[in-house]
């Protein structure tokens, strides 16, 4: 039976960057979030069920994922109803993501909302990833399309990086460089194998 670990970080934190270096290590990973785009893209699963909802957010190459985020982020309903569609769904897919690597001695589940959701009750250990709250501002401000404004509100809908950084078995920090982040990563899967060890 494999050990599960639940990957997570606020928004900018460097999730991905982590998802990426694990998957280079050996390390299955399960991406909640890329499992969404794929089901919101064309030909998605979940493309006329979310046109159902909020009429004129699909089309030809999937949702159209700013005009969705217009409608729901500011009715907290509109946003209830959404994940209530999207959340099964991206849970039967973990389930058989976990199926398909039942024998490898470890995988990861990437969830952003790990602590919001509840996720933290399903895995066997959580790794945090962290930076700075400038670093996480700066990078996230980069991204297009993104304000001030929505990075508040996708902060007010998280839980803060402290309370996740308490919460956290291990905490890798993403503000320095990628050759630190990474070892700092290789610490934690020794850890793991040492434990296992024991």
């Amino acid at each position: 039976m494999s050990r599960v670990i639940g990957l997570t970080g606020s928004i900018g934190m460097g999730k991905s960057t982590i998802s990426a270096m694990l998957r280079k290590m050996g390390v299955p990973v399960f991406d909640a979030d890329a499992e969404v785009r794929r089901m919101q893209g064309p030909g998605g699963e979940l493309l006329a069920a979310i046109e159902a909802l909020h009429p004129g957010t699909t089309g030809a190459t999937g949702v159209d994922r700013q005009r969705l985020g217009q409608a729901v982020f500011a009715d907290r309903a509109a946003l209830d109803r959404l994940e209530r569609l999207v959340h099964p769904a991206v849970e039967r897919s973990r389930r058989q993501f976990l199926r398909s690597h039942r024998a490898r001695p470890l995988v990861v589940l990437d969830i952003p909302l790990l602590f919001e959701k509840s996720g933290w009750r399903r895995v066997d250990t959580i790794l945090v990833v962290s930076a700075a709250a400038w670093q996480q501002r700066k990078r996230v401000l980069a991204r297009p399309g993104m304000t001030a404004a929505k990075l508040a509100r996708i902060r007010a809908l998280q839980t803060p990086d402290a309370q996740k950084r308490r919460r956290a078995d291990f905490v890798v920090p993403t503000g320095g460089t990628r050759l630190q982040t990474a070892a700092a990563l290789r610490r934690f899967l020794a850890c793991l194998g040492e434990r296992a060890g024991r």
